[in-house]
């Protein structure tokens, strides 16, 4: 078991990347004693905000990107702001823009945060940061929680405006009173990384909890990380690996790998390799480079699922391309016969797309 790593690892290998190594170091099925080392320091990432078009979103340094989009909530009574918003979900940008255009002149905050989502993602307008900052802010001013949040990572990036961090932690804060779940998170990120506030472990430990009581998937597996490790709360591997469950079913990747390693090392849960495989598949298949890696010496080993060293080895290959290497599978590669190793070359090929690849 690896020891309680610092919070400046924790911080960049736990939590602010979907991509990244394996958060939670249970160890992989067929693997040594050594658990994987954290990766370098990725950029941060918040968490998602909506499932829909949307344009990139820079990434600072060390504070988490600004998100690309804002979903206004809409008031269920209130028709005019669900055409406004019902025309925003059949991506009719333009009905959108000039609904909302009549109804912020009413002095309609929900109307206000539609528009700056218009102009920050380019979505029936012209991009213009500053005109998006300008709505987000008479809107934040009006009490609309998304309109605060949306602000605050635009102040973050100094997207509309000069940076301005002081302005964004406050803007976080009251949206996450207001029960704003991504604001939330991205808080308690503030609060790990030490520099735009003190770093207090605790207080984003409630943070995270206060997010992922609300169903915030990003927010659930750092705060499993943190139960995993004991962080800010007592260690409690039974408690990490419920929120893993709760942010794997919300298709949270790195979830789902931690959990499918939990589940086959019985470890916090009743052991299932059958079930532990099928979501190695799952999360190998979203290009997860851990998952691939443990799916392979699931298929080489035949531990936990029949074997089938061709489909191994080819995970093995495409998880390689990604960075995550493997001795005993490199040895168990150099053992296959010409024929199935030329199969598991083309299938890692068609998988990647790459008609160049060839395994060394």
């Amino acid at each position: 078991m690896q020891r309680l790593r610092p919070i400046s690892i924790l911080l960049c290998c736990l939590m602010w990347t979907a991509n990244a190594a394996a958060q939670i170091s249970l160890t992989p099925p067929g693997a040594g004693t050594q658990p994987d080392k954290p990766a370098a320091a990725p950029k941060a990432k918040p968490a998602a905000v909506a499932k829909k078009p949307q344009a990139p979103a820079a990434t600072p340094a060390v504070t988490p990107a600004p998100a690309a989009t804002v979903t206004p909530a809409p008031t269920p009574d209130d028709p005019n702001v669900d055409l406004v918003y019902g025309a925003y979900q059949r991506g009719m940008y333009k009905t959108s823009f000039d609904l909302a255009s009549k109804r912020a002149e009413t002095g309609d905050p929900k109307a206000m945060t539609m528009l700056g989502e218009l102009y920050a993602n380019a979505l029936g307008v012209k991009r213009d940061y500053a005109r998006a900052a300008n709505w987000y802010k008479r809107a934040a001013d009006g009490g609309d929680r998304e309109a605060m949040f949306a602000l605050a990572m635009m102040r973050l990036a100094g997207r509309g405006g000069a940076a301005n961090r002081e302005e964004a932690v406050k803007l976080l804060a009251s949206s996450a009173k207001l029960g704003n779940p991504k604001a939330a998170y991205n808080l308690a990120l503030l609060y790990l990384d030490g520099q735009t506030l003190p770093q207090d472990v605790k207080r984003a430990a409630e943070l995270l909890r206060q997010a992922a009581d609300a169903g915030n998937p990003e927010a659930q597996y750092a705060l499993a990380t943190f139960y995993k490790e004991g962080t800010g709360v007592p260690k409690d591997i039974e408690k990490a690996v419920r929120l893993l469950l709760a942010a794997s079913l919300a298709d949270n990747v790195d979830a789902e790998v931690e959990y499918a390693i939990a589940l086959f090392n019985g470890a916090g849960t009743p052991k299932n390799e059958a079930a532990a495989v099928a979501l190695l598949r799952k999360a190998a298949r979203q290009n997860s480079p851990i998952a691939q890696n443990r799916l392979a010496r699931v298929l080489v080993t035949g531990q936990g699922a029949p074997m089938d060293k061709v489909e191994g080895i080819k995970w093995h290959l495409v998880a390689k391309t990604a960075g995550k290497g493997d001795p005993m599978l490199d040895e168990a590669l150099s053992q296959l016969s010409p024929e199935d190793r030329a199969k598991a070359e083309a299938g890692a090929r068609k998988w990647l797309g790459n008609p160049a690849l060839t395994a060394r």
